[in-house]
């Protein structure tokens, strides 16, 4: 099996760009299932009902999401769907609307996709991902030939550290969040296909996705201002194209894709 997977997707320049790169893409790959991540859709910040549905009529099959897919309130209404092509982080303490976790089936194979989100230093206060991660697998993971986990974290060696957690019990690790890529694409040795961060889909002249104009200011004087979110200009896709052995689970392929694209 072969999954095409994008890290957050930042804002309108984001969408745009992955509208603009997914079919090509497809064509190019063919990957059996494509991933992306949903918390900053929507002017950065969470999403919103429009914003999905642009990116699910581009192509994209289930979205993930992290500590921003909260807030708007049209997000949270998608999350409580009950076939929601949205996960939030499975290790949102019980009673967090929506779920963490779906089974997508390929040629009568099971797909099961988990959604954690890290702790160190993130302002959430959520379960352990660890042990989530465990009990997903254990209550889950029996019947699916193939298991894919988005970590959204802050800190590299928290991720790092999950990954190495999740060999041979996982698929595909990928990192998101922090919306730059980082070049430790590799296959872990009992078969888990891992890197780091995947990066961003948005804006490339941008400071993750916000106008260095509103962004550098905190840096420079402790206060910060509003930030604005360009809608026009280069935008720069980032994705990891992994291919799986179904019968195994293990990867046996894991390659980084970047693309440019002008957004008017």
């Amino acid at each position: 099996m072969r999954f095409l997977i994008f890290g957050d997707v930042v804002g309108r320049m984001g969408r745009r760009a992955l509208q603009a790169a997914l079919p090509e893409l497809r064509c190019e790959l063919r990957p059996d299932i494509v991933l992306a991540n949903a918390e900053n859709l929507a002017h950065g910040l969470g999403m919103t009902e429009r914003t999905f549905q642009e990116v699910i009529d581009a192509g994209v099959t289930l979205l993930t999401g992290g500590n921003h897919v909260w807030d708007k309130p049209e997000g949270v209404e998608l999350l409580r769907r009950p076939d929601s092509l949205v996960l939030r982080p499975a290790n949102y303490p019980p009673g967090a609307p929506g779920v963490g976790w779906k089974t997508l089936s390929v040629d009568g194979k099971n797909v099961l996709v988990v959604n954690l989100l890290g702790r160190v230093m993130m302002k959430d206060l959520v379960d352990n991902p660890f042990r989530t991660f465990d009990e997903i697998l254990s209550a889950h993971g029996t019947n699916a030939s193939v298991v894919i986990v988005d970590y959204h974290g802050e800190i590299t060696s928290e991720r790092n550290a999950f990954g190495w957690y999740g060999d041979g019990r996982a698929s595909i690790v990928y990192g998101t969040h922090t919306h730059i890529p980082t070049a430790d694409q590799r296959i872990l040795p009992k078969g888990t296909a891992f890197v780091t961060d995947v990066g961003m889909t948005g804006g490339r002249d941008t400071v993750l996705g916000v106008d260095p104009a509103t962004a550098i200011p905190q840096h420079v004087t402790g206060i910060g201002k509003r930030f604005t979110w360009p809608e026009t200009g280069v935008a720069w896709i980032h994705a990891i194209v992994a291919d799986v052995d179904a019968e195994t689970g293990r990867a046996t392929h894991i390659e980084r894709i970047y693309r440019e694209v002008t957004i008017s």
